[in-house]
């Protein structure tokens, strides 16, 4: 099983372009036909909605990888 890290850079990514983002699928269309056929797990659970907002402490699987997803650390003043 591979395991990536995702640096969250904003409140939230949209599940389709996190697949993209991680490069475990190669087009936004791939991305929207694994969630629809139920191969994408949101801390656990099939996730169906492509805009899916995943956040920071989320975990998302699929195909044999996860994706822990991180808050980036806030800016030093």
């Amino acid at each position: 099983m591979q395991i990536l890290e995702f640096d969250l850079d904003g409140e939230y990514v949209e599940l389709k372009q996190l697949l993209k983002l991680t490069d475990l699928v190669s087009s936004g269309g791939e991305a929207k036909m694994a969630i629809s056929e139920g191969l994408v797990l949101v801390d656990g659970a099939v996730e169906l909605r492509k805009a899916c907002k995943i956040r920071a402490g989320q975990r998302v699987e699929f195909n044999d990888s996860v994706i822990r997803v991180l808050a980036l650390p806030p800016e030093a003043e």
